[in-house]
């Protein structure tokens, strides 16, 4: 039995991808936040850095490389408790914006902190001769000029976040993955299955050419 366009459209593609958009756009947002104030603390006490600290680095290094090493439908399924008790259920698409951002935050972190160390180390050493001061240095230097490489390293992130959010569909978040898991997988509807894929596909490009029109106005 067929499903007549507008419905495919309206009733059960457009609601769910509302709930990949939130869980997309929040988790963008947290992990953005949560990974600049990582690499700022990493880039400040590497070797090199402004208030180099080794053990600082090490701990905040490891943990990182440690939750970048958990697939993320696993690590989803270990901290069920811990989503549970931070937003009050593991279901969901505000259940799911969790994991998505202890996954994506050292993902980015680690952009910005590569961003962050690509700066000539000349404007740096010029600004401390002006006797700016770290915050300076930090902020008006090392960030003004890593910027363009911070946002197109934040849009590769996001279209990642994008494909995990779809991952996290499957197993009781909603949005995009839940139909394709529903309708694609289990009832064998190609029509329900491509149009997802072909909704994905446009938020790809949306975000990329978000992306590198930002990156060029700020090049």
């Amino acid at each position: 039995m067929g499903i007549d366009f507008s419905d495919l459209i309206f009733k059960i593609i457009f609601p769910e991808l509302l709930r990949t958009l939130q869980m997309v756009f929040l988790t963008t947002i947290y992990a953005t936040i949560l990974g600049f104030i990582l690499a700022i603390i990493l880039i400040v006490v590497c070797k090199d850095g402004l208030k180099s600290n080794k053990y600082i680095y090490g701990v905040l290094d490891t943990l990182i490389n440690i939750i970048r090493s958990f697939p993320f439908i696993i690590l989803m399924v270990t901290i069920i408790p811990f989503t549970r008790f931070i937003v009050g259920t593991s279901i969901g698409e505000k259940a799911a914006v969790v994991p998505l951002t202890i996954t994506a935050a050292p993902y980015i972190a680690r952009i910005i902190e590569s961003s962050l160390k690509e700066v000539d180390k000349n404007l740096i050493e010029v600004a401390k001769s002006f006797g700016a001061s770290n915050f300076q240095i930090i902020f008006r230097i090392m960030i003004s000029e890593g910027l363009p490489s911070i946002i197109a390293g934040i849009t590769l992130a996001t279209i990642s976040i994008l494909g995990a959010s779809a991952v996290a569909g499957t197993v009781g978040a909603g949005g995009l993955g839940a139909i394709a898991i529903t309708y694609g997988y289990q009832n064998f509807d190609e029509t329900i299955m491509y149009g997802t894929v072909c909704v994905i596909i446009v938020l790809v490009q949306i975000i990329q050419s978000l992306g590198g029109f930002l990156y060029n106005k700020l090049k």
